[in-house]
């Protein structure tokens, strides 16, 4: 509830800045190759920012529901498995290590496969709004399409890209989405500046992320 109050009033792409300045200020630097020990992943701090980010998704409409659904499914998943034992899944490395040595991180609904995703999706939702950053005015139905073809769409398997191609016809226009992005008291240029923000602070933890999957093996996993 508190952090509810926090947030009222705030656009969702400030809050996320605010988690994310926080994540960033109680992550240790790192330097050469990833040290699993010393780097990471905190589980609520990195979920409530994907779920503030999942928000901002939310503005596009119901073009992307599947994406949304997906997206929603993964951050419940991993939710689930913190509640189970949250002291021991403080760090989402504790989850990749318990199903890599059992075995699970490939398999069916595993959450490693459920990070593995939701980091995918916060690319796409990066990839999306550096467009919208570099070309404010762009048309939204190419900047939704050519931000999948660079993320999800080479891991996407042939049902899910055809049933993203159908779902575009439904994006919004450019002004719609970018007045429906801004707080009460933002302009175009004050949002460009947030949503650059964001990006700086974004990807930087996105590729730890990544790191992490490759060093897992699990970045080359792809849909049907």
């Amino acid at each position: 509830m508190k952090r509810k109050r926090e947030m009222e009033g705030k656009s969702e792409i400030r809050s996320a800045i605010e988690e994310l300045s926080m994540l960033v200020k109680a992550q240790p630097a790192t330097v050469g190759d990833i040290n699993l020990d010393a780097a990471p992943i905190p589980t609520k701090p990195f979920l409530h920012v994907c779920t503030l980010i999942l928000q901002v998704l939310d503005k596009i409409g119901p073009t992307m529901a599947v994406l949304r659904q997906d997206i929603h499914q993964n951050i419940q998943r991993l939710e689930n498995l913190c509640e189970s034992d949250p002291t021991k899944y403080l760090n989402l490395i504790e989850m990749l290590k318990k199903e890599e040595s059992e075995g699970n991180a490939r398999k069916g609904s595993s959450c490693s496969k459920a990070l593995l995703w939701l980091t995918r999706s916060m690319d796409f939702m990066v990839a999306l709004l550096q467009k919208l950053v570099k070309d404010p005015g762009q048309n939204m139905e190419q900047a939704v399409e050519e931000s999948y073809n660079i993320t999800l769409k080479p891991r996407h398997g042939w049902i899910s890209s055809a049933a993203f191609k159908v779902a575009l016809k439904l994006v919004p226009d450019n002004k719609t989405f970018i007045s429906l992005l801004m707080a009460k008291d933002q302009n175009c240029d004050n949002l460009k500046e947030e949503m650059q923000t964001l990006i700086t602070l974004l990807v930087p933890f996105l590729e730890q992320i990544h790191s992490v999957m490759r060093l897992y093996r699990l970045d080359r996993l792809k849909s049907s």
